[in-house]
């Protein structure tokens, strides 16, 4: 016992002279962190989060546009500022519960409670009464009383009388910090999903099957260890016309070979192998244009090399731009940025291909959005203007309207992954089991202490318990009553 005492001291005091320990268990911090998400969570809710660039170029400016993409404003949720807040929650409350429990840790587990009568006969609601019989037959009397209530009852003997105590509902104890737990799962299941998982999407034509897809937040493609195949799009309209239902038949093939096949509709998924796949969209495209993203189209790329035009001295200038970050257009023409890219493009209802989309300002006047096709490299001359733009080195066509064809369907699919759910749901069933236990549960202790006088013993009584003391108050009254009437 000596030695679990000093142990403990010593480990009591190298956490109090550790500052970092002493930092991470500041309640202050907490505080700070919890502001800090909430503030950044109403940022996010302000500014519209993973919308295109230049919706936001248009929204805020160039300059505004750069500052806020390199503080990851647009896509907060999956900064590494953001993450960092995340992180550093999770370790606060970790070091916070594991600072409370060390000294809650005894009270809870400990096998035969050490009993402090004064703790209870000194307190102002305690009862007491004089009884004729010894203290030995008073026991036999009120330990029943006791047991009945109390699922630990311990009797304690002495020469000058007894102790008779009992105790129930200790573990509730733990509730709190079950809720703690609950709350590191929740952060550590939603950062295991940010780091590791993904949502992206597809668009897969009638009896075309892909293992690509292409993920939302970056663009880039994302390859699957399995391929999604589109047996059968069916879509069934009200008499307005507008779309009642609309079902894809999916099959998952691993070695072309089918494994698993179902039909899905608007939040009736598929899961295979913790992905999840949704229906999300569809549409109609022409058969020779329809997206095959097995085999991706060239690019997107990190930067792309341009030529611009100028109209009024006839002179060609190329310049390498790099996407998101403004370049300067020569003979003092402007600024050009090249905002995405585009594998499928239309324009004016007709199929142009692949595509780069930017944002021209021009050194007077307002800025106006170029498209650049990159198979026609002279399609921006019909903008006009006093600067032309084409994407150097691709294959020139001449630009002639398509002719209808016949149009077939592709089925839009929303492709995620998460391997923190489980995390979550687990997070959520024990927050609520915690919260069940804090509020509706209460550690409840008794005290009967007999005291042996030369003719009669006095009897003094109390209770208490570190929650919902009217309703102990209510107990003990009662049990006063059968120790009265006994």
């Amino acid at each position: 016992m000596a030695r679990f005492i000093v142990a403990h001291h010593e480990e009591f005091l190298l956490k109090n002279a550790n500052p970092l320990w002493k930092f991470f268990c500041s309640v202050t911090l907490t505080i700070v962190l919890l502001l800090s998400l909430a503030i950044t969570s109403i940022i996010g809710t302000v500014i519209p989060q993973n919308e295109s660039p230049d919706a936001y170029l248009h929204a805020y400016g160039a300059f505004r546009y750069q500052l806020l993409s390199t503080l990851g404003i647009f896509d907060m949720y999956h900064s590494w500022w953001f993450q960092g807040l995340l992180l550093l929650l999770t370790i606060n409350i970790v070091v916070c519960s594991i600072d409370r429990l060390s000294g809650s840790w005894k009270l809870i587990f400990t096998r035969s409670p050490k009993v402090r009568p004064e703790r209870f006969t000194n307190r102002s609601d305690a009862r007491t009464l004089t009884d004729k019989r010894d203290a030995e037959e008073l026991v036999s009397v009120y330990e029943p009383i006791v047991a009945r209530r109390y699922a630990f009852c311990k009797v304690t003997r002495s020469n000058d009388g007894a102790v008779i105590y009992g105790e129930k509902g200790r573990l509730s104890r733990l509730g709190v910090y079950i809720v703690h737990l609950s709350v590191i799962l929740l952060l550590i299941g939603g950062l295991a999903g940010s780091f590791f998982g993904f949502e992206g999407y597809v668009n897969i034509a009638e009896g075309e099957a892909t293992d690509t897809i292409r993920i939302r937040r970056t663009g880039q493609i994302h390859r699957l260890d399995f391929q999604i195949r589109c047996d059968d799009f069916s879509l069934t309209l009200y008499e307005t016309g507008a779309p009642k239902e609309y079902r894809s038949a999916l099959t998952i093939l691993e070695g072309g070979q089918a494994v698993k096949q179902k039909d899905i509709i608007v939040n009736d998924p598929l899961r295979y192998r913790g992905i999840n796949i949704f229906q999300s969209s569809y549409g109609k495209l022409q058969p020779e244009k329809m997206p095959r993203p097995e085999t991706p189209v060239k690019g997107p790329a990190e930067a792309y090399t341009l030529n611009f035009n100028s109209r009024a001295s006839g002179m060609s200038y190329t310049v390498t731009a790099k996407v998101g970050v403004p370049v300067d257009i020569p003979e003092g023409l402007g600024k050009f940025v090249v905002m995405a890219y585009e594998s499928e493009t239309a324009f004016r209802g007709m199929d142009v291909g692949a595509a780069l989309k930017g944002i021209l300002t021009p050194k007077e006047g307002e800025p106006v959005e170029v498209l650049l096709p990159l198979k026609f490299a002279n399609f921006d001359k019909m903008r006009g203007g006093e600067v032309m733009i084409a994407v150097a080195n691709q294959p020139q066509e001449k630009f002639t309207p398509q002719q209808p064809a016949e149009e077939r369907y592709y089925t839009g699919l929303q492709v995620t992954n998460d391997p923190g759910v489980w995390l979550v749901y687990t997070g959520f069933t024990l927050m609520i089991a915690g919260c069940f236990a804090t509020f509706y549960l209460s550690h409840q202790q008794v005290c009967i202490v007999i005291e042996q006088l030369r003719k009669n013993s006095r009897v003094t009584f109390a209770g208490t318990t570190n929650r919902n003391k009217l309703a102990m108050k209510n107990t003990t009254e009662k049990m006063f009553e059968a120790m009265t009437d006994s």
